[in-house]
């Protein structure tokens, strides 16, 4: 909508994860370069965690660009709200394997079997899992029994777990201990500093073909780091309704004051909406707005604080307005991977219409 307003040849503050737009923090970087080392590494398990938002999909995706024409060969797991043995079949689907009805010993041997015929082709299998915090520990351990399968003394499958925070968490449990003895390496990528999102931003612009503009004030970045917390999905909502404000005003150079006006609608657009009290909601509603009525009445010109106390409180705003924030993605995320598994369920009827159709035709040639 505003691309052409501000001379750009594409959206630079999208929310769907893009690697052309990789942006190579020191944590990012970090991040990539073990799941680099786990890929030469060929055994054991990469660990990658970071918060909702943190770029965790982006580093993956540049990381999964790169193995391009290469030796190795990929299956990404993204529906782990599974128990232990479908989270098996869902492996088998990710190398592209027939699961349905499938015995379990039955899904091993073919598995085992397809890594070995690849590793004997000079090709090396890397299992993705996404969302590994949604793993249930006995899941988790059919992920570890994989990695003991070997040909020789090479093993035979690699995986990658991304995830959030939480996951860190389950790995420390006293049942984890032969998982963990397994991880090769494990990082968390946190948020972004101050310095850093003002790079962020300058750098996405720049992938979308910025030249001259925008322009911004200098505070604005500090401003667009205390409104996202300094995590680049955040950052790239607010830099995107902040464009979508310059743009609607006819401006190319974007304030301090701008900031604060989108950080505004963003928390206005967050909270909940009033519903008409009942009768029995009386006299609840009754408190509520006395209560409402007697902040509105306190002369706040008489209000005495210290810069210290004023400091404390406004940090424990910016913390809540945060996790509001963070609760509203949360629910996005949980919608979205509602949609993926539908999708995934979509495929598999798709698949097997296919290889009934196929089986027909066979059938009906002889």
């Amino acid at each position: 909508m505003y691309e052409s307003f501000f001379g750009l040849t594409s959206k630079p503050f999208q929310l769907n994860p893009d690697p052309n737009f990789f942006f190579g923090s020191k944590q990012h970087r970090r991040a990539k370069a073990y799941l680099e080392y786990g890929v030469s590494r060929n055994e054991g398990f990469i660990v990658i965690t970071g918060e909702i938002g943190a770029g965790k999909t982006t580093v993956l995706r540049s990381l999964i660009d790169g193995l391009h024409g290469t030796n190795v060969i990929a299956g990404h797991l993204v529906t782990t709200q599974l128990g232990a043995e479908d989270t098996l079949r869902m492996v088998g689907a990710a190398f592209g394997f027939r699961v349905k009805d499938v015995p379990k010993s039955e899904l091993l041997i073919t598995l085992e079997a397809f890594l070995i015929s690849q590793t004997s082709k000079g090709k090396r299998c890397l299992l993705i899992v996404d969302e590994a915090q949604n793993l249930s520990p006995r899941a988790v351990e059919e992920l570890r029994m994989l990695s003991n399968f070997q040909f020789g003394n090479q093993a035979l499958l690699q995986s990658f777990l991304i995830g959030q925070p939480e996951f860190r968490e389950i790995l420390q449990r006293p049942e984890m201990e032969q998982f963990r003895q397994r991880v090769a390496a494990t990082c968390h990528i946190g948020p972004l500093d101050v310095d850093e999102t003002k790079s962020y931003i300058e750098h996405r612009l720049k992938c979308a073909g910025a030249t001259d503009k925008p322009t911004f004030d200098p505070g604005a970045f500090e401003g667009i780091f205390k409104a996202s917390g300094g995590i680049p999905r955040r950052v790239n909502s607010v830099c995107d309704r902040l464009l979508l404000l310059g743009y609607l005003s006819g401006r190319t150079h974007l304030t301090t004051e701008d900031v604060a006006e989108v950080a505004k609608e963003f928390a206005q657009e967050s909270q909940v909406p009033s519903r008409p009290a009942g009768d029995g909601d009386l006299a609840v509603a009754t408190a509520a707005d006395t209560s409402v009525t007697a902040e509105l009445d306190v002369d706040l010109s008489k209000l005495r604080l210290d810069v210290h106390e004023a400091e404390v409180m406004n940090k424990q705003l910016a913390s809540l307005t945060a996790d509001q924030r963070s609760d509203q993605l949360q629910r996005l995320e949980r919608s979205l991977l509602r949609l993926e598994r539908i999708n995934v369920q979509t495929l598999a009827m798709l698949q097997k219409l296919v290889n009934a159709a196929r089986r027909s035709g066979e059938g009906g040639g002889a």
